[in-house]
């Protein structure tokens, strides 16, 4: 069973989805509040909570945090229930991105950016692993994730249905800002070495991309993501149709 021990994405499995805890172990004796805190909320919630040496705990997972969740797996979504949920829907679509970390990081952005979901295709990407839980502090736990077999056939789908698909690529004559983010829409990235793939940059409706003012030739793909998600939260709190406080 996986075994997740960062605080941050314990605490988000706890408070949103309890019964995927199988068990709790902590420090014995442990003069972390944050620690004590959880195995409280923990054992309010039923989960079994264990006080263990923090030897053991090194051993089993040398970066933990004082603490250590046995936790099953994350389920995906359909692509059809993110729609019907979704008002003026807000997707993020991964095209091939295999660091576990970047995901997390990307899918971390997307939740507090307020989008609807993340796309990922089955093959060829980073699943929903322990390191991405903790990469994405437990922003995966509000976050609704499909996983597709073609990510390309997904694109038009999600065409027909009326979402613009707008991809991320260095490079591209129009800057990232230049598009109307107001209506259904979903952000498309690609890879960390290889970008966009050629049959899914050709169904983008648009092709965006970041200035580089600099030396280096390319951004970390979750920089780009935080940058593209923000400027859809950007315009549509000008649209008035996200709330505007902070």
């Amino acid at each position: 069973m996986p075994k997740i021990g960062r605080i941050n994405a314990v605490r988000e499995i706890i408070m949103a989805a309890p019964e995927r805890i199988d068990r709790l172990l902590v420090v014995e004796d442990s003069r972390s509040h944050k620690v004590r805190e959880l195995a409280a909320l923990a054992k309010e919630r039923r989960i079994p909570v264990q006080a263990v040496a923090k030897r053991q705990l090194d051993h089993l997972s040398p970066r933990h945090q004082g603490l250590l969740a046995y936790v099953s797996p994350k389920g995906f979504v359909s692509v059809e229930a993110m729609l019907e949920k979704a008002d003026n829907p807000f997707l993020l679509l991964l095209d091939g991105v295999e660091d576990p970390q970047n995901l997390g990081a990307v899918i971390r952005s997307a939740e507090g950016a307020g989008a609807d979901g993340v796309i990922l295709p089955a093959r060829r990407a980073a699943g929903l692993t322990p390191a991405v839980h903790e990469a994405s502090a437990g922003a995966v736990e509000h976050l609704p994730v499909a996983q597709v077999k073609n990510l390309a056939r997904t694109m038009e789908s999600l065409k027909q249905s009326g979402l613009w698909l707008v991809g991320a690529e260095g490079g591209g004559e129009r800057p990232w800002f230049d598009f109307d983010y107001t209506g259904p829409v979903g952000l498309v990235l690609g890879s960390e070495g290889k970008g966009l793939r050629p049959l899914v940059r050709s169904k983008c409706d648009a092709v965006l991309s970041l200035p580089l003012l600099g030396t280096i030739s390319s951004l970390n793909v979750s920089a780009a993501a935080a940058i593209f998600l923000y400027e859809v939260v950007r315009q549509r709190r000008r649209a008035g149709s996200v709330p505007t406080e902070y």
